[in-house]
């Protein structure tokens, strides 16, 4: 019997919502195991006895569109506690006799709620009357179903949090999941602990287990090609199939001509000579950037990128008896930034290369144990599958490369200037001991020339942006605040020491709304 169906654990049934894999997250963290299903896809004859609560997610739907889209209302009847988030809240309260309406006054983003009643789900939450969350909804709750009391209220939003006094309902119109709602966690552990009766069950251990024995049962006797980049996602995926079908694994590493500078030779002197994997490195530089030539829109550059790989990797599986599939370090922000995961309605963002950026038609079948993990989480699995601090610490870097920190036109001069002007960045941060107090960092070239002046002479070259930020999970990001010493200092660098830059502008945008990536 596999090691999640022994476990009791909490159910998460999703509808769509960009945060239900941050509740999912926020179980794990707290050390319990949970599962997640689409709304489309469960069935109350399907939950377990070891199920021992069930969220209910956010979505971009109302709940009069539930009528065409399948949601069984006998899940609700199943006598197991059931905590509703915004559309989830909205849901309980119009199946159990509850009215719900378009909202006079939409709250998106930080609202004050006010405390009217005592309530396990809220034990520990309120540190005073009142405490800010983050709302995200458009239609609300206007009438309580019989026998539900109102916990709390906001402004706009009369029932904020509601209990239903007999059956183990509860419904929050905010998202305690996001890091934005003042002591959110709280609300999840008083669900989990104080009202599931949920022992802890879940750790990167328990992580690392159920992994390998997916993998194993996914890929069988068959061989397998991993998408080697020698980022942390990529390097993870490599070593965790190595752990799980030793010898039938075969590595890929693609010279895009998009890589940061010598990270090349890094890869191949990381994974072929420390870790012996059986590592082919290709350089496909010129097929990469032929096939990009004069391309500007970061979508068509996303696919191109993408369709390559897969083409390069198809090509070598044909030489390796057996192999028929591809693993690669996709993570859950990729997913939900280009699709559903689950299958419920959500909005794209933007295509990943290993994503939206596949093409429709593939020999190779997928394999990417870490497609529900996030950044930080995938961090803490390679420690525990034993990969070193200089792999498992790097930087994010994305499969596209320099390619979407270069928005317009890609040449070769450019990609050039932009190598240097990355790696100068970097190696102020590592100088300056500020790179692992930074969850991403990079340097990009602008399409744009201004005018500038050196030693009495007229220059006309790009602009090079710098974008460096802090995050928990890569969903949300601030940008970092540097010293103007230090951001006077790698301006200076960067501007004498590299022909083709003469000025230099540092991002302050956090996300949302921007993204981290430029494109």
């Amino acid at each position: 019997m596999s090691l999640d169906k022994k476990l009791d654990k909490i159910l998460i049934i999703d509808f769509g919502s960009q945060f239900t894999q941050l509740i999912v997250r926020r179980i794990r963290e707290l050390g319990v195991y949970s599962e997640l299903v689409s709304h489309k896809k469960i069935n109350s004859s399907q939950i377990k006895k070891n199920t021992k609560g069930i969220i209910l997610s956010g979505g971009p739907l109302n709940v009069y569109q539930l009528k065409n889209n399948l949601f069984d209302s006998k899940i609700l009847k199943l006598s197991i506690p059931v905590l509703g988030i915004c559309f989830g809240h909205q849901i309980i309260s119009k199946f159990n006799g509850g009215k719900i309406k378009q909202s006079k006054h939409r709250e998106f983003g930080l609202a004050n709620i006010i405390k009217k009643n005592k309530s396990l789900l809220i034990k520990n939450f309120f540190k005073t009357k009142r405490t800010k969350v983050w709302m995200s909804h458009a239609d609300q709750v206007y009438k309580l179903p019989k026998n539900f009391k109102v916990i709390a209220s906001s402004k706009n939003s009369k029932y904020a949090i509601v209990e239903g006094k007999f059956d183990k309902f509860f419904g929050v119109q905010f998202h305690p999941e996001v890091t934005h709602t003042e002591n959110g966690k709280i609300i999840i552990r008083n669900f989990i602990f104080n009202i599931c009766k949920i022992k802890k069950n879940w750790s990167a251990k328990n992580q690392k287990i159920k992994l390998i024995d997916e993998v194993k049962k996914q890929v069988g006797s068959n061989k397998v090609i991993c998408a080697l980049s020698g980022g942390v996602d990529s390097s993870v995926v490599a070593q965790l199939l190595n752990k799980a079908i030793g010898k039938k694994l075969y590595c890929i590493f693609v010279n895009t001509g998009l890589l940061r500078k010598n990270e090349e030779v890094q890869v191949i002197k990381t994974f072929r000579k420390k870790l012996k994997m059986n590592l082919t490195y290709i350089n496909a530089e010129k097929k990469f950037l032929a096939k990009l030539k004069n391309v500007t829109d970061p979508e068509i550059k996303r696919k191109i990128i993408g369709n390559q790989f897969i083409k390069i990797f198809e090509k070598y599986s044909k030489k390796i008896k057996g192999a028929k599939f591809l693993a690669q370090g996709t993570l859950y922000p990729d997913l939900i930034e280009s699709k559903s995961v689950t299958g419920s309605q959500t909005s794209k963002i933007k295509s990943h290369h290993n994503v939206g950026g596949l093409p429709k038609k593939m020999k190779l079948k997928l394999v990417e144990p870490l497609k529900y993990l996030f950044k930080d989480e995938v961090r803490k699995l390679g420690y525990e599958l034993n990969l070193g601090k200089e792999i498992i610490s790097r930087h994010p870097f994305p499969g596209p490369g320099l390619a979407i920190r270069m928005p317009g036109k890609i040449t070769k001069e450019k990609i050039n200037i932009l190598k240097q002007a990355d790696h100068y960045f970097i190696q102020a941060l590592r100088k300056n001991n500020l790179y692992d107090k930074i969850w991403q960092a990079y340097a990009a070239l602008l399409p744009v020339k201004t005018v500038g002046v050196m030693g009495d002479n007229r220059t006309y070259e790009y602009l090079c942006l710098l974008r460096a930020i802090t995050s928990e999970d890569g969903m949300t990001a601030d940008f970092y605040q540097f010293k103007k010493e230090f951001i006077q200092e790698i301006s200076n660098k960067i501007v004498n020491s590299i022909r083709g830059i003469n000025r230099v502008v540092y991002d302050v945008t956090s996300k949302p709304p921007s993204t981290i990536e430029l494109e």
